[in-house]
């Protein structure tokens, strides 16, 4: 399966609880920390929904 590389660029103080959740989720809980996750679509929408504290490094 096709793995995705993600990396934590905002920090999720003043964040709603489901936005720190969604991090916790993809393995990010610190800034400028990289999760390989696989490439699927649920963890597309995960992505998604926190669009503006993450950056897809490779895809």
């Amino acid at each position: 399966m096709a793995t995705i590389k993600v990396k934590q660029t905002g920090s999720p103080i003043r964040r709603t609880k489901d936005q720190r959740a969604t991090l916790i989720g993809l393995g990010l809980n610190k800034m400028h920390k990289v999760s390989e996750l696989n490439d699927t679509a649920e963890v597309r929408g995960m992505i998604r929904k926190v669009q503006h504290m993450v950056e897809v490094v490779e895809g």
